[in-house]
C-alpha cells in the first residue's frame, strides 16, 4: 500500500481494555501483578525468554486445577512496576525503550544476558518506580 497523501480516519482502540485469561494449572496470580502469557496460559510475570506481558492482574485469583480451569481479568495500559537494581536499574534515558521482566513485580533495563522477556516499554521512572506501557 502506498503513502498517505490525504487525511486517514485511523481507528483505534482504548488502551485499557480488560481481558479475562485462562490461568496456568496450579498456579495463583495476586491483583496487581504483571502477567503473562505462557504457553497459552496467564501467569504471574518471572525470569523466563518464553513468556510475553499481558498487563496488570486486577483481583487475585488462585487456579488450584487445571490448566484453563480459572480465568484472571487483566488490563493492558501503563502501569508502575518496582525497579531493579544495580546494573539493571531503569533511568530515565531509557523512556521509549523496551524494559525486561524480573518478576511480578519487578523490570530491568536489560534481558539479563538473555534471560528475560520483554515486560513492555519504560514511559516515565519517578520515585514510585517504572511506568511502563504493556
Amino acid at each position: 500500500m502506498a503513502a498517505l497523501a490525504k487525511d486517514r480516519n485511523t481507528k483505534r482502540k482504548a488502551g485499557d481494555e480488560l481481558v479475562n485469561f485462562p490461568m496456568k494449572a496450579a498456579t495463583t496470580i495476586y491483583a496487581g501483578a504483571l502477567v503473562v502469557n505462557d504457553a497459552g496460559y496467564a501467569a504471574p510475570g518471572r525470569t523466563a525468554t518464553t513468556l510475553r506481558a499481558l498487563g496488570r492482574a486486577e483481583k487475585n485469583v488462585a487456579n488450584p486445577g487445571a490448566a484453563g480451569a480459572e480465568r484472571v481479568p487483566i488490563r493492558r495500559g501503563i502501569f508502575c512496576f518496582a525497579n531493579s537494581t544495580a546494573g539493571d536499574l531503569i533511568a530515565l534515558t531509557e523512556v521509549g525503550a523496551n524494559c525486561y521482566i524480573v518478576d511480578d513485580q519487578t523490570v530491568a533495563k536489560t534481558d539479563g544476558g538473555t534471560t528475560r522477556s520483554i515486560a513492555g516499554v519504560v514511559r516515565d521512572v519517578d520515585a514510585a518506580g517504572v511506568w511502563v506501557e504493556i
